[in-house]
């Protein structure tokens, strides 16, 4: 048993909808996944809650303002990829500002999709984790050693 307490990375996604297309963007210049689709997302702050954080990280990616009253759960993954991690998916309907690349040196740009016409290339917890919340799963694991 080890004494060392365990500590994960909490991650934020942002499934904004707009009827039944989502918004996601093309990775570049990150060292991880250029080229894949990705939804809106970024890592909790120290002392943040996870909605504000959703919040911040739209405004920071997007520049659309949300109200915590419109941000709804969604789905959370316990995965590991390079190490373990938390993702939370939240789906967002309603939304003041339009969509923008804020942040056009890490994303070629954002594109609406049909859910069920996703781009191939996506980083693939995410893509799992669409296709669990696509059927009302709330809740999956990716990545770890079962034996």
């Amino acid at each position: 048993m080890s004494e060392t307490r365990y500590k994960t990375c909490v991650d934020l996604h942002l499934i904004l909808r707009r009827g039944d297309e989502i918004l996601l963007g093309q990775r570049i210049n990150t060292g991880f996944a250029d080229g894949a689709h990705h939804l809106p997302s970024g890592h909790l702050d120290p002392n943040e809650s996870a909605v504000t954080g959703l919040i911040r990280e739209a405004e920071e990616e997007i520049g659309v303002r949300i109200l915590p009253e419109q941000v709804r759960f969604a789905h959370v993954m316990h995965h590991r990829t390079n190490d373990a991690r938390t993702a939370f998916f939240y789906e967002v309907t309603q939304w003041d500002g339009e969509v923008e690349n804020l942040e056009p040196g890490k994303c070629a740009g954002w594109d609406w999709f049909p859910m069920d016409a996703l781009p191939d290339q996506m980083i693939p917890y995410a893509a799992e984790a669409l296709a669990h919340y696509a059927k009302g799963t709330t809740y999956s694991e990716r990545g770890w050693d079962q034996s």
